[in-house]
Order: C-alpha cells, then structure tokens, then sequence
C-alpha cells in the first residue's frame, strides 16, 4: 500500500493524495527515478474505487499499512 501525495508528484497535491495498491510496475523508459505504475485507488476503509496509471517519482512514495487490515485484531489461541 503506498500513500502518493505531492512528493511522489504534482498531480497529487494537497487534497489530491491517495492511497494506491500496485497492480504492476511498468518497464518502460522514463527519466531516471520515474516511474509508471498501474494500481488501485484505495478509499480509507480499504475498498478500491478506481485504477488508474500513474507517473510517480520512486523517492516520493510512501509505503503505508493495509487500511482494510487495520484495526483488526488476530486471536492468537
């Protein structure tokens, strides 16, 4: 689960950013530190809304929890 707000890129400034979990990581030539990935638009209660294709800068994402698994507690007997 990644967070992609502005420091990923532009086009998720401010009330922009979402949460994305990756499909695919494409290998197609962009600029050094770039790169397209396809992935899900996660809402907070973990529930995907949209997928879409991205340009993001691989320094500015973010690796957050699974919001759907948050929250949850295991019994452990």
């Amino acid at each position: 689960m990644l967070a992609l707000g502005r420091e990923a890129s532009v086009q998720f400034d401010g009330a922009n950013a979402i949460l994305a979990r990756v499909i695919r990581c494409h290998d197609w030539p962009t600029y050094e530190g770039w790169c397209w990935l396809d992935v899900y638009q996660i809402t907070a209660a973990g529930d995907a809304v949209e997928r879409r294709s991205v340009f993001v800068r691989v320094a500015g994402m973010r690796t957050v929890g699974d919001p759907a698994r948050m929250g949850r507690r295991r019994d452990r007997r």
